[in-house]
């Protein structure tokens, strides 16, 4: 099932390939490492950026506060708050087991 829909089946296959391969290393920071040596260092400093937002969202922190927290606009931190209510289940599964509770605080 292709999640987005601007994504190509050669890209949607590409990513499936990479989930794969990261899912069968033992270590995290096996997984740091692929992860860097794939990225750019803003691509890096992106993701590191949404990871932390949609954490602070999921602690209950107010967006306006994350905005000012992190420097973002409201638009990116509605797109993080959007996936946390609609994305998908595995999604939402590691932000929950990354900021340590299996259940939302907001609704």
């Amino acid at each position: 099932m292709n999640m987005n829909p601007r994504n190509s089946e050669k890209e949607e296959t590409a990513l499936r390939e990479l989930a794969a391969e990261l899912a069968h290393l033992s270590h995290p920071g096996e997984v740091y490492e692929v992860l860097f040596a794939l990225l750019t260092p803003r691509e890096r400093e992106e993701i590191a950026l949404r990871w932390k937002l949609v954490c602070m969202l999921e602690k209950g922190v107010t967006q306006r506060a994350i905005a000012t927290a992190l420097g973002v606009s409201l638009c990116k931190i509605t797109r993080g708050s959007y996936e946390l209510k609609h994305g998908p289940k595995g999604f939402t599964k590691a932000i929950r087991r990354a900021v340590g509770r299996g259940k939302p605080v907001r609704k």
